[in-house]
């Protein structure tokens, strides 16, 4: 079976033949070794003129256990003459040599004659031919992330800094401590550490260089001295938390001041500050306590566009648009009765049309959203836009499935998308993939909930099946339309299992109040859905093996392993629980982020104790009895090692079988080669040693 989802997306992509090729009679079972070596598109970039596009592509080197980036370059205006069965000259795509072995962030000067791009931590330019490379920046810091102002006469670079420093030397030499042997750190405020990394006293702050004549970069100015934060933000924040204001003389940037209150806040905010750093930065959503962030500016100038949430605390907020005039500072929502939550934001050339991604009902989509009237139509069909960007009329961005990693393509207004890329296409040949399909159900409170299910790889009908029963993490989070290299179903089905995933109470892309219905509510909602989408599943598909079943989830989804350990173990044979939470009192105390607990549990922990204990996993160890497997990062801040060991403690003590899998060198995500092959086999193996017959 290929699903209906999964002919609705080739067909309108026009996908050529290999897409299908994994009904091949001689085709292999997917590995964990195909998993983490697969080549991986990302960060699609048009050209000015509409005429070239540039993305990252990630390849593995093994042995080295470490992922490669470089930049490659399609001809749009020769792959748009593609016609099956004819590849016309110049339209493969070809790497940018001078960004091999870890060129990434490729961006486009406003002539484009000049694709910048980071490497070795520091800015290079090329031309779209890949001759004429050059290096921009030679800082003694290396560069975090940068931009480039429309005139193409500044670039705008992200540093580490000590903020007492008044020079870039100082702060190189701070961190080369020498040969002193204290060790200490001494701390008078949190973040102690922050996601995997403790904090060293640095913040990401912005500085601009001038670009000469010579297309070398001149002495950094300073644009945020004395200010306490980050920008971007860490840990995960990148170049689309701050951009030039149109005339390249000033820059706006997403911030949330430090202070002391840092950990339980989400008040990040837009500011203002000349490009030459001769003012201080100027708040201009002072008014809104929650996240602002993403500014992007149209084409005229006139109007700034950014993301806006309006409940502080609240990191899983419905992301508004909203639109400022840049004259006089008024405001308005952007389609307000849109129930979705707007992404990655794009002006359209003409300033008529804004373009987002949102996730929606399983997919994540391009959206176009007229600017007058606030209409939205979706641009793309089924499946998951990582990427997307804007020149003209032309929108290039990255789209996979649950059974094909990304891909780039092409497409206008009105007409159908057109391939860009062949990557991984020896291994799309040789794979043989499970199909899937999605459904629904009625869940908690009368509602709709779907799900998806993917078969076995080589399905055979007639045949019973054992289950893996995967359970997403966030909690607000979705095990959508998307090829994922961590938890991916086709790990599963490749072994011979069907793989159900059921997007529950709380899950991203089903509506603000969908997603809100969650948070104080992790252990019965949530597991409402999930039992009621178990028995859905057994009913609908007669090739489940409900007397064969394992559940396994991370994050949250840990938690919620650690959860029906205690109150819903009857149908599962083993458990895998990934940095999982196992006591929610102490995580309230020793997670990084504060404002997670404190909004999903309702409070503070001495303040409300009752909702704290009130879905506490380590209440109902005594109920437990099913296998389980544990594993964790000794990196992870988010949900610290303490709660696997108390874990797994729990298990031996009870004399229940278990094994612990601990990474030392990894975080709240396994993402070095070699051992995420060790997690998905280790994973595996617990499966078939409680499933298998």
């Amino acid at each position: 079976m290929i699903s209906t989802l999964r002919r609705l997306a080739v067909a309108a992509v026009a996908a050529p033949a290999l897409l299908l090729a994994a009904a091949a009679a001689d085709a292999r079972p997917f590995t964990p070794r195909d998993l983490v070596t697969l080549e991986r598109v990302s960060d699609p970039r048009v050209s000015p003129d509409g005429r070239w596009a540039t993305y990252q592509l990630r390849q593995v080197d093994y042995a080295a256990n470490r992922g490669i980036t470089s930049i490659w370059i399609v001809d749009l205006k020769a792959a748009g003459s593609r016609r099956p069965g004819v590849e016309p000259p110049g339209a493969a795509p070809r790497k940018l040599e001078p960004t091999a072995d870890g060129g990434n962030t490729a961006r486009w000067s406003a002539d484009g004659r000049w694709i910048y791009f980071l490497k070795g931590g520091q800015v290079w330019r090329t031309d779209p031919m890949g001759s004429n490379a050059s290096q921009v920046t030679e800082l003694p810091l290396d560069v975090n992330a940068y931009r480039l102002s429309p005139d193409g006469k500044r670039l705008a670079v992200s540093l580490s800094v000590f903020p007492a420093c008044d020079t870039l030397a100082c702060t190189k030499q701070r961190m080369d401590k020498g040969d002193s042997k204290r060790t200490g750190q001494l701390f008078d405020r949190v973040f102690v550490r922050h996601w995997d990394t403790w904090a060293d006293g640095t913040r990401n702050h912005l500085f601009t260089v001038e670009i000469g004549a010579n297309g070398r970069a001149g002495q950094p100015i300073a644009v945020m001295r004395g200010f306490d934060g980050d920008a971007p933000s860490k840990p995960f924040g990148d170049d689309a938390e701050f951009t030039f204001t149109p005339d390249s003389r000033g820059l706006v940037f997403a911030a949330r001041v430090a202070g002391r209150s840092e950990p339980w806040s989400t008040n990040f905010d837009l500011f203002q500050v000349a490009a030459d750093g001769s003012t201080s930065p100027m708040n201009l959503t002072e008014r809104n306590a929650a996240w602002d962030t993403g500014a992007v500016f149209s084409p005229d100038g006139k109007t700034m566009a950014y993301r806006r949430m309006k409940r502080p605390g609240f990191e899983a907020d419905r992301w508004q648009i909203v639109l400022r005039d840049v004259a006089t500072g008024a405001e308005r929502e952007l389609a307000p009765g849109w129930d979705r939550s707007a992404d990655t934001v794009a002006w359209a050339a003409d300033g008529r049309t804004i373009y987002v991604t949102a996730q929606d009902i399983g997919q994540t989509r391009i959206f176009a959203i007229d600017v007058r009237s606030g209409r939205v139509r979706a641009l793309t069909g089924p499946g998951h836009v990582g990427g997307f960007d804007v020149a003209g009329r032309t929108v290039v961005f990255a789209q996979d499935f649950l059974d094909a990693p990304a891909q780039l393509f092409a497409t206008q207004p009105g007409r159908v998308a057109v391939r860009l890329t062949d990557v991984n296409a020896q291994a799309m040949r040789e794979i043989e993939w499970g199909d899937y399909e999605q459904f629904s159900f009625t869940g908690w409170n009368g509602e709709t909930v779907y799900g998806y299910v993917v078969k076995p790889a080589g399905y055979e009908p007639g045949k019973k099946y054992p289950v893996a029963f995967l359970i997403h993490g966030g909690p607000q989070g979705s095990f959508g339309n998307n090829f994922h290299y961590r938890w991916n179903p086709q790990s599963y089905a490749a072994r011979g299992y069907a793989a159900v995933m059921i997007d529950f109470h709380g899950s991203t892309g089903y509506g603000q109040a969908f997603t809100d219905s969650i948070s104080q509510h992790w252990g019965d909602r949530p597991l409402e859905d999930l039992q009621k989408g178990w028995a859905a599943a057994l009913q609908r598909y007669d090739f489940l093996d409900g007397e064969r079943a394992c559940a396994l989830g991370a994050s949250y989804g840990g938690y919620m392993v650690n959860w029906i350990a205690g109150v819903w173990n009857e149908p599962w044979d083993c458990l895998v629980n990934h940095d999982g939470v196992f006591d929610t009192r102490m995580m309230s105390y020793a997670t990084e982020e504060l404002w997670f607990t404190e909004w999903e549990y309702g409070g503070t922990p001495w303040e409300n104790v009752a909702g704290v204990e009130r879905f506490n996993p380590v209440n109902h160890v005594g109920k437990w009895r099913t296998p389980m497997l544990v594993v964790q990062g000794g990196r992870d801040f988010r949900i610290p090692t303490e709660q696997s060991l108390a874990t797994f403690n729990a298990l031996q003590r009870r004399g229940i079988e278990s094994q612990l899998l601990y990474f030392d060198d990894e975080n709240h995500w396994v993402l070095k080669p070699q051992n995420s092959e060790q997690w998905h086999e280790t994973v595996l193996e617990w499966l078939d040693r409680w499933t298998k017959e």
